[in-house]
């Protein structure tokens, strides 16, 4: 399996029918996930042990400062408001009690599928659960400011990114069911949230499929010929089964295994802290830190999403789903 398809994935879109079907624009984005798309939530949890609000984080932001991002620049939710003309949503615990009419990310660093994933290790994180009770919030105040009908209108057009399940099956190892149950029970439960966000007027889902995340650097580091964790892309493929490999030097990375930002052997020994060595030819490396993905993959990993190519994107195309 190809290095670089840790971050080209399959998409799964998603469109319940509803009572509009002429062209529509995006008028918010209400992202939910882990690390790859947190905007910053993280650094509201004053006890969570994965913050991503130091150096040597945000090297390549806009004004060189450390933004809860995971990354050494913008992430994938960045690029993706970019692509739809929107500005980025913002962390939802940055303002809690706003309406965020115009979007809000809910996403943390360390979130699982399941409530219990990384509780014991990382203390505070929002699971994927917690983020669906966050969003209920949400669109109670939705209704309260706009009306039942304009609300649902607003939530029919907007887009619903999913990007979530790495770390659960990371912490694979702590469950007693076996893959495949425990893949199964990811599944149903994912399928449970997304239908309490179509409860709450959710229609238009982007669900990204989860990684083979046995080849990070944190994975590879394991092994003392710096190959990938195999056992944890069997149950990355299982949980989905549409990823395809790829070939990375297509899109001018170079460097596949090693990560840029850390300390050690693939710098996965320590990961990315104001005390580790960070590299210069950052645009040419797929991975930041021990798990996350450059600046420059998460913007090639937006632009493929809207290539119009149905290899990463199934049943139809980002652009389609815009358009229903």
């Amino acid at each position: 399996m190809a290095n670089f398809s840790c971050f080209f994935l399959f998409f799964l879109v998603l469109y319940f029918a509803n009572s509009y079907s002429k062209a529509q624009s995006v008028p918010a984005i209400y992202v939910f996930g882990d690390s790859l798309v947190d905007v910053g939530n993280n650094k509201h949890l004053p006890l969570s042990l994965l913050r991503a609000d130091l150096p040597h984080n945000g090297v390549d932001y806009p004004g060189g400062k450390p933004t809860g991002r995971f990354s050494n620049g913008k992430n994938s939710a960045d690029f993706l408001a970019e692509k739809l003309g929107l500005t980025t949503a913002p962390p939802y615990l940055s303002q809690p009690n706003d309406v965020f009419v115009k979007g809000v990310n809910f996403a943390s660093g360390g979130a699982g599928i399941f409530n219990a994933t990384n509780e014991d290790v990382i203390k505070q994180t929002i699971p994927l659960p917690i983020q669906l009770g966050y969003f209920s919030l949400v669109h109670q105040r939705l209704v309260k400011q706009l009306g039942t009908a304009s609300a649902q209108e607003h939530l029919s057009k907007s887009l619903f990114p999913v990007v979530i399940g790495s770390n659960d099956l990371i912490n694979f190892s702590k469950s007693k069911n076996t893959p495949q149950q425990f893949v199964n029970l990811m599944v149903s439960s994912l399928k449970e949230v997304l239908k309490g966000l179509h409860g709450l007027g959710a229609r238009k889902f982007l669900v990204v499929g989860t990684s083979p995340i046995g080849c990070a650097p944190k994975q590879r580091f394991q092994s003392t010929t710096n190959e990938c964790n195999a056992e944890v892309n069997s149950l990355s493929k299982n949980y989905n089964q549409g990823l395809q490999s790829d070939n990375p030097t297509t899109y001018g990375f170079n460097e596949t295994k090693a990560a840029c930002c850390g300390l050690g052997k693939l710098k996965a020994r320590v990961p990315c802290t104001p005390v580790s060595e960070y590299c210069s030819n950052r645009s040419n490396h797929v991975f930041w830190d021990i798990y996350h993905p450059t600046q420059t993959t998460a913007h090639t990993f937006i632009d493929i999403l809207f290539s119009d190519s149905r290899e990463y994107v199934t049943p139809v195309t980002i652009q389609q789903l815009i358009a229903i």
